[in-house]
């Protein structure tokens, strides 16, 4: 078996160490250049990227923070360090993941992933945190994922598209608005509760209902859409959450899911991972777990007509 080029060790060994091409350069006496190289080289050596943007420097991927020591210890690692794959079956990792995302995402998404996380990787544990006022640049160092619809990212960040969805409303069942489908004026007319962190009454349906010359009463914001759902089952109003999420909780509660008629815009969901962690074999499992429950929650049919009603 022919050994791998053992020159490139020390390099790799200084860029571990500085996190920085500039300084590993200057404790080799080589160029900035010729350690950018050098670099390059290992990166296709190794089958991953070692150090990658954050911020205006450079931080290590966790396959790098793995191989330092061992590159460290002795000369003898470089077979075991240079190695070009690198491979993780999930039942033997150890590893907790943060998770950022807004509770209906988190009913929806987290719960089918605690069941895939049992199943295949019971080492795996999901630490499921509250969206809020954060800013993405803590995808680089707090938090793994980032579900939800996304703001502007930074150039370090990756991410990939989940689908869309559209909002709806659920109604208390037994109502008498509740046994037939919903007309704009009928709409507009009964009270809403709607999902909002920073508590605007104010949205896009304002603005639609506005251009029809009508307009509706806001009874209520929460924070949640599971909070949204509660209000409904003890007042008379519309609940105005996410489709998806409506359909799990008109089967957990009597309640009916409503279509809304308007043209209103859909929602894009998307999820967002630091640049770090894009060749993590770990990280690669729940990015794709997530996206592979997302398509198998997307509704395929119409839902029963006993906790629908549409136009």
């Amino acid at each position: 078996m022919q050994l791998p080029d053992m020159n490139l060790l020390p390099a790799l060994d200084a860029l571990l160490r500085e996190a920085s091409v500039t300084g590993a350069a200057a404790q080799l006496s080589v160029s900035a250049s010729a350690m950018s190289r050098t670099l390059s080289r290992l990166r296709r050596v190794v089958g991953d990227p070692l150090l990658v943007p954050s911020g205006r420097g450079l931080t290590l991927t966790p396959r790098a923070c793995e191989l330092r020591p061992r590159v460290e210890a002795a000369l003898a690692g470089a077979m075991a360090a240079l190695q070009p794959r690198w491979e993780v079956a999930m039942a033997d990792v150890r590893r907790d993941f943060a998770i950022r995302t807004n509770d209906a995402v988190a009913i929806g998404v987290g719960a089918a992933l605690s069941g895939y996380a049992a199943r295949e990787a019971p080492g795996v544990r999901l630490r499921i945190l509250p969206e809020g006022d954060e800013n993405p640049v803590d995808l680089r160092d707090r938090i793994d994922l980032d579900i939800g619809a996304l703001p502007d990212l930074p150039h370090d960040v990756r991410s990939s598209d989940l689908g869309e969805h559209h909002i709806v409303a659920v109604a208390r069942a037994g109502t008498s608005y509740a046994k037939d489908p919903l007309t704009v004026a009928r709409f507009a007319e009964i009270p809403h509760v709607t999902v909002s962190r920073r508590g605007r009454m104010h949205s896009v349906v304002d603005e639609v209902l506005a251009a029809q010359n009508l307009s509706r009463r806001v009874l209520a914001t929460v924070p949640t859409a599971s909070a949204a759902c509660f209000f409904a089952l003890e007042s008379d109003v519309l609940a105005l959450v996410s489709s998806e999420f409506a359909v799990r909780a008109a089967a957990a509660m009597p309640l009916v899911v409503m279509d809304i008629p308007l043209d209103l815009p859909t929602v894009r969901l998307s999820q967002a991972w630091h640049l770090r962690l894009d060749a993590d074999p770990a990280h690669r499992w729940l990015r794709e777990t997530v996206a592979r429950i997302v398509r198998q929650s997307a509704p395929n049919s119409a839902p029963d007509q006993a906790t629908s009603v549409s136009g």
